[in-house]
C-alpha cells in the first residue's frame, strides 16, 4: 500500500462522497443481515408447531393452526422481500457514491499526469518512449481506477459484512461461531502468499504492455519507412514475439487466480459442513434451535462472495500498486527547467551569450563550446554551419528547452534563468527545424500561435508566409484537415504554415531554424521580402545552411563543432576567404546551374 498512499489526497478531496458510500454499504449490509434472522424465526415457528399440528389431527383447530402458520410464513416471506428491496436500494446508492468517486479520481489522475508530462523537459522525452508514456496514462490509470472503485467498494463491504455477521453469530453461539470460522485463518495465509506472487507478475505484465504500446506506436509513426523498406512481415513477427511474451506473462497470472478461487470455495464449503455438524450437536444438547443452524448456514454462505472476492480484491490492489508505482515514477520526476517568477512583460530583444558551454544530458554530447556573441534589440543575425555544428542547440537554449552548463545567456541584460519562462517562450516566435502540425484544420494549426486570432488574421499571416495560395487551392481551403504530423501537405507547405504559426504571435524575438529548406527560390524570395520589412524592428536569428543575400544581417556567425570559427558581416566574411566564402561560392555556382537549367 506504500505506492497507493499517493491516492489518499483524492480520498480526502471526495471525502463526503466516500463517507456516504461507507454509510450506504453499512446500511445495505444491516438489512442483509436481518434476513437470516427472519428466516430463523420462521423456521423455529414451524418446528415449534409441527408437533402441535400432529396432535390436532382430526380436529377443526388443525386447519386454523395451518392458516395461522401460513399467514405467519407469508408475513416473514414478505418481510424478507422488503428487507431485500431496501438492501438493493442502498446497494444502488453505494455504487453511485463509491464507483462514481473512482471515475472522478480517474479523471483527476489523468489530468494531473498529462499536465505533469507537459511540464517535463525535453531530456525526459528523449529518455522515455511515447508508447510507455501512453501506457501509464491509459492502462496504468485504469488499473488504479479498479482499486479506487470495485476494490475499495468490496473491501468496505467485506469488513462491514464481517463485523455484522460475526456479531450476529456470536450473539447466538460463541462455540458454533468459532468452529464455523475455523477455515478463515488458512484463507488469510493463502491470500498473503498469493498476493505477493500476483504483485510481481502484475508489474512485469504492465512493463510488457508498455513495450507492446511502444512497438505499435513506432510502427504506426514510421509506417512510410516500414512500407518503403518492405518490412511489414518482419515487424509483424516482431510484434507477435512481444505479444507472445505478454500472453505468457498474463497466463501466468491467470493460472495463479485459477488456483486461488477454487481454494476460496473449498474453505467456505468446509465452513458450511462444520456449521451443520457442530450445529446439530448443539441442537441435540438444547443450546440452540434448528432455525439457528439455518441462520448460520445462510451467514456462512453470505460471506462466500466477499471472502472469495478477497482474492480478486487482493489481485486488483496488487495490480494497482504495480501501476501506481509506474505512475509515481513519472509524477516524482521533477522538471529540469523551472520558472522563478511570473512577470508577463514585453521583451526588448537584446541577446548576449557569454562563454556558453552546453552538453546534452542524455547523450553526453558537447554541443556548444565557449560561444560568445551579442545582438542588440532589432538586429538580425544568421547562424551558419554544417550539420551537427550546434546551430539548433543555440535556438533550444534561447527558448530554455535546456539550461546551459557554464557561462551566461542574457535577455535584455537579465539572466535567462531569471525570466518568466512562459512569457519568454510566448514572446519568442520559434520555427524549429523539425516541423510538427497537429491533427486539426489548417486554420487551427496557424491559430495555435494565437488562439484568439480571427480568420482574417490567420489568412493575412498565411499570405506573409507565402502559403495562402496553396491553401486556397485545397478542397476545403483553410478548413482542410491536416493528417497526423501534416502528412497530407508537402514539406514546403508544412514549413510555411509553421512560419505563419510563429509570426501570428507577433513576437519580440524571431528564431527561424532552417525553415526554408523545402521551398523553391521564388517562394523563398517572397518570404524573405516579408521578413526584411515586417521584422525590421524585431530581433531575428536565422539558422541556415544557405546564405541569404536578400537579408541584411547585422551579424553572421559560423559554427563548427559547437564553437564560433568566423564572425562578422557578409562583406567582412567574404574578405576573410574562409569557410563562409567557400560556402558562398559553392552556393552561387549551384544557383547559376539552376538558372541555366
Amino acid at each position: 500500500m506504500k505506492e497507493l498512499s499517493y491516492l489518499n489526497k483524492f480520498f480526502y478531496k471526495y471525502r463526503w462522497r466516500f463517507l456516504l458510500g461507507i454509510i450506504f454499504v453499512s446500511l445495505s449490509n444491516y438489512f442483509r443481515v436481518l434476513q437470516p434472522r427472519m428466516i430463523r424465526q420462521a423456521l423455529d415457528l414451524v418446528m415449534e408447531n409441527v408437533s402441535m399440528y400432529r396432535l390436532l389431527n382430526g380436529f377443526e383447530t388443525q386447519k386454523e393452526l395451518l392458516t395461522i402458520l401460513g399467514k405467519a410464513l407469508l408475513f416473514f416471506g414478505g418481510l424478507v422481500l422488503f428487507l431485500a428491496l431496501v438492501m438493493g436500494i442502498f446497494m444502488y446508492f453505494m455504487r453511485q457514491t463509491i464507483i462514481v468517486m473512482s471515475r472522478l479520481i480517474e479523471y483527476d489522475i489523468r489530468k494531473e499526469l498529462f499536465s505533469h508530462y507537459e511540464k517535463l523537459s525535453l531530456s525526459f522525452y528523449k529518455k522515455n518512449n511515447t508508447g510507455d508514456l501512453m501506457s501509464r496514462i491509459t492502462e496504468d490509470v485504469s488499473k488504479v481506477r479498479m482499486y479506487l472503485g470495485p476494490a475499495v467498494l468490496y473491501g468496505i463491504n467485506l469488513v462491514s459484512l464481517f463485523v455484522m455477521v460475526i456479531a450476529s453469530m456470536l450473539s447466538v453461539s460463541i462455540e458454533l461461531t468459532l468452529y464455523s470460522l475455523l477455515p478463515l485463518p488458512f484463507l488469510s495465509l493463502s491470500i498473503y502468499f498469493v498476493s505477493n506472487i500476483i504483485n510481481k507478475k502484475s508489474e512485469k505484465i504492465q512493463q510488457q504492455l508498455a513495450t507492446l504500446n511502444s512497438t505499435a506506436q513506432e510502427v504506426y509513426s514510421g509506417i512510410r519507412v516500414v512500407k518503403s523498406y518492405v518490412r511489414e512481415n518482419p515487424m509483424v513477427n516482431f510484434f507477435a514475439e512481444q505479444s507472445e511474451t505478454f500472453k505468457q506473462k498474463s497466463m501466468g497470472l491467470v493460472q495463479v487466480n485459477a488456483l486461488f478461487f477454487p481454494l476460496m470455495l473449498l474453505l467456505i464449503g468446509a465452513s458450511t459442513i462444520i456449521t451443520v455438524y457442530i450445529g446439530g450437536l448443539q441442537v441435540a444438547k438444547g443450546n440452540i434451535t434448528p432455525g439457528n443452524i439455518a441462520e448460520f448456514v445462510i451467514y456462512v454462505n453470505m460471506l462466500t462472495w466477499p471472502v472469495t472476492a478477497t482474492g480478486w480484491v487482493a489481485s486488483i490492489i496488487q495490480q494497482a500498486a504495480a501501476s501506481q508505482k509506474r505512475i509515481n515514477e513519472f509524477l516524482q520526476t521533477k522538471p529540469e527547467i523551472t520558472t522563478p517568477v511570473t512577470n508577463p512583460v514585453p521583451l526588448k530583444g537584446s541577446i548576449k551569450f557569454e562563454n556558453v558551454h552546453f552538453i546534452y544530458p542524455d547523450s553526453g554530447t558537447k554541443a556548444v563550446n565557449d560561444v560568445s556573441f551579442e545582438l542588440n534589440s532589432g538586429q538580425k543575425m544568421a547562424i551558419i554551419g554544417k550539420t551537427g555544428s550546434g546551430k539548433s542547440t543555440i535556438a533550444d537554449l534561447l527558448v530554455r528547452m535546456y539550461d546551459i552548463n557554464k557561462g551566461k545567456i542574457l535577455i535584455d541584460g537579465k539572466n535567462i534563468e531569471e525570466h518568466d519562462l512562459a512569457n519568454l517562450r510566448q514572446k519568442i516566435g520559434y520555427v524549429p527545424q523539425d516541423v510538427f502540425l497537429f491533427s486539426d484544420d489548417i486554420a487551427g494549426n496557424i491559430a495555435f500561435g494565437d488562439r484568439g486570432a480571427s480568420r482574417k488574421k490567420v489568412e493575412q499571416f498565411a499570405k506573409y508566409s507565402a502559403v495562402y495560395d496553396d491553401i486556397k487551392g485545397l478542397s476545403s481551403g483553410f478548413d482542410t484537415m491536416v493528417g497526423e504530423r501534416g502528412v497530407t501537405l508537402s514539406g514546403g507547405q508544412k514549413q510555411r504554415i509553421s512560419i505563419a504559426r510563429a509570426l501570428i504571435k507577433e513576437p519580440d524575438i524571431v528564431i527561424l531554424d532552417d525553415c526554408l529548406s523545402a521551398v523553391d527560390t521564388n517562394t523563398e524570395q517572397q518570404i524573405l521580402g516579408y521578413l526584411n520589412n515586417a521584422l525590421s524592428e524585431k530581433t531575428t536569428i536565422i539558422i541556415t545552411h544557405r546564405i541569404y543575400a536578400l537579408l541584411n544581417f547585422d551579424k553572421i556567425i559560423v559554427l563548427q563543432d559547437g564553437a564560433i570559427i568566423e564572425e562578422g558581416t557578409h562583406e567582412e566574411l567574404l574578405e576573410a576567404k574562409g569557410y563562409y566564402f567557400e560556402m558562398f561560392e559553392q552556393q552561387r555556382v549551384e544557383d547559376s546551374k539552376e538558372v541555366d537549367s
